[in-house]
Parts: structure tokens; sequence; C-alpha cells
């Protein structure tokens, strides 16, 4: 353990990716990535003169998510959502109060059109301003009589700050190349340096040199969480609802299958370059795209949604998201829990058999 402190802190890699790239990735993914739906750049074509139709496109105009350009011909915005300039536009047709005064015709009052090309701002788009209009249909039909006050409820993120659930998940992020990469290259470097023979003809056992090998980049990867969670709270301003005990606790556990992971890459690779290649394409990767930190697992095909649950990083970005904006709820975390400590009892089991027999061989 001594032996490997003293590398860690000779080793300037070592250090830079313990201390500096976790805040360089929270600051990308705090800052540079948002997936905030906000002023989205619509048309609201007016056709109609009429006292109702200039109030719906007022009210279209006075929310905050649509940044509202105002015309009179569909054909002055249809260049515009071409050019990509537009993300759709609303059509108020020239009937609109006799739409508005027959139940019949209720159903068709607008028209929205939404640039395909991006889904998720497309059905945003459709589906917002569809509450649009029935926000005003109720202030309309009530108008003799104090308007109720429609007031959206969000639970566990009430301004829907994309912030607040991409920090958490890039954590997991730092804590898997942290855990993964660097254990890759300790094994890894003692057999490219031969020194890997000099410490199994000591009687150190073959546990006790693995064991004296990680503890210290757990230690390592324990005070960078905590660093990138004060940062988090403090710079990024997102919430840490649950415990700070129940938080190291869970990192703790995720620390065991992300070193397992890293033994066992090192352990079967013998080479420093393969194992870090290794390391990015079954632990960064995999932690980046399969964990449900930017892609919802719900979503994916079936085949993959039962691989991510081999991913050590899905159950991890879970139970932080949970610690971040909900707080300690055993119920959620216990099976994430269970489900690190599984993986990491398979990896190190594996790697203790693979170094067994390559020693031997």
């Amino acid at each position: 353990m001594r032996k490997e402190t003293l590398q860690i802190l000779r080793d300037p890699s070592t250090l830079l990716i313990a201390a500096v790239l976790p805040i360089i990735i929270l600051f990308l993914f705090a800052y540079a990535v948002s997936l905030d739906i906000r002023q989205v750049r619509i048309g609201v074509v007016l056709e109609s003169n009429d006292a109702s139709a200039q109030s719906l496109a007022a009210a279209f105009s006075g929310t905050r998510y649509f940044l509202v350009t105002p015309v009179r011909d569909r054909r002055e915005v249809v260049p515009k959502l071409i050019a990509g300039t537009l993300r759709g536009f609303v059509v108020i047709p020239p009937d609109f109060d006799q739409r508005l005064a027959s139940p019949r015709l209720r159903g068709g009052l607008i028209q929205v059109i939404t640039d395909g090309s991006q889904p998720n701002t497309a059905n945003f788009v459709a589906v917002y301003a569809q509450n649009v209009l029935a926000g005003w249909l109720v202030s309309y039909q009530t108008q003799a009589t104090p308007a109720p006050v429609w007031v959206p409820r969000f639970w566990f993120n009430q301004d829907i700050d994309s912030r607040h659930f991409l920090v958490p998940g890039a954590l997991a992020v730092v804590m898997t190349i942290i855990g993964t990469l660097l254990t890759a290259l300790v094994v890894a470097r003692e057999w490219e340096r031969g020194t890997m023979e000099a410490l199994m003809s000591t009687s150190v056992s073959v546990m006790e040199i693995l064991l004296g090998k990680l503890l210290p980049y757990f230690v390592l990867g324990l005070l960078a969480m905590m660093i990138a969670t004060l940062l988090s709270i403090t710079v990024f301003e997102v919430p840490l609802r649950g415990s700070w005990w129940a938080l190291l606790l869970t990192t703790s556990l995720f620390l065991i299958p992300a070193l397992g992971q890293g033994l066992l890459i090192s352990v079967l690779s013998k080479n420093q370059f393969i194992a870090s290649q290794f390391a990015l394409i079954t632990g960064y990767l995999p932690a980046f795209m399969l964990s449900g930190f930017l892609f919802e697992i719900d979503s994916m095909p079936w085949p993959v949604r039962m691989f991510t649950h081999l991913v050590p990083a899905r159950y991890f970005v879970s139970s932080l998201q949970t610690l971040f904006l909900v707080g300690d709820v055993w119920p959620l975390l216990l099976p994430n829990m269970l489900g690190m400590l599984g993986l990491g009892a398979v990896f190190f089991f594996i790697a203790r058999r693979k170094l067994h027999k390559s020693l031997e061989a």
C-alpha cells in the first residue's frame, strides 16, 4: 500500500486524472451540455383579426418557453422553418371565432407545424402549443368569473433544470474513469516493468498484493467524489437532498465493481496501452451511453436493456440521481447497492482466478 501510494504521488498523470479531469467534466456537463428547452423559436401566423384570436396570439407570446415571431401569412415562416431558424409555427385560422363558437369544430382551433428533424424539440413544440391553447380556453370561457390559475408542479426538479440530473450522472462517469482506468494500469504496469515476479517472490499473498494496490485508489476515488460533490453543490447549485454518509456508502459500493473491472482488465492485458483502451471501451463508453445518464434505458431495445444490468454505472447513476434530487430513499437505493456489490464480487473473483493461473504459467 505504501509503495502504491508513493507511485500515485509521483505520477502526474494519475493526479491529473483524479483531480483535474473531474472538474473539467463537471464544467462541461454543467454549462456546455444542456437539455433544457426554453425560448424555442416559433412563428405565430395570425390570419384572423378577431379579438379572441389576438388574445390567443398574446398567450403564445407571453410564455417563457417560446420566442415568438408574429406574422400574418404562413408564407413568411415556411422558409424560416426550412432554414432551421424556426422550430415550428402555429396557425390561427381566419375563421377562428366560428370554430371557437362551434363545439363540432373545437378540436381544430389551430394548426401546429413543427420541424421533425429534431424529434424532441418538435414533440415539445406540439405538446406545449396545445397546453397554451388549453390554458387560454379555460381563461376565455370563464371571463365572467375570475379565471382559475393553472400552476404546474414538477416533483424533484421544480425548475426542470437539466443540470440537476446531468451533474449527478457526470459524477458517475468521473468515478468510472478514476476507478476503472487508473486501476487497469496498476497490475499491467508491474508486468511491463518486470516487477510482478519480484512481488510474488515475497511472502505476501496474491490477495494481499491486490488489496495493497487497490486500497490507495479506493481512497483516491472517495476523495475525488467528495471534492466533485462539493463543487456540484457550491458552484453548480445542484441540491443534495440525501445524506453525506449515504452518498459515501453508495460511492464505496460502486468503487468495488469499478476497481474490480479495472483489475480484471490489467490482469488479462498485461500491457498499459491495451489496458487503457479496454478500460475506455468497456468502462467509460457503457457508463456514458448505457447507464441512463443521457439516454433513458426504458427507450432502448430490450436486448440492450438486458445488457445494461451488467454495467455498474447504471446502478450508480440511478442512486446518485435519487440521493441528489429525492433523498435517502432506501427502497430505491438498496437494489442498486446489491447490484453493484454483486458485479464487484464477480469481477474480483475472475481477476483473482486469472492472476493465479498467470503466475503458475
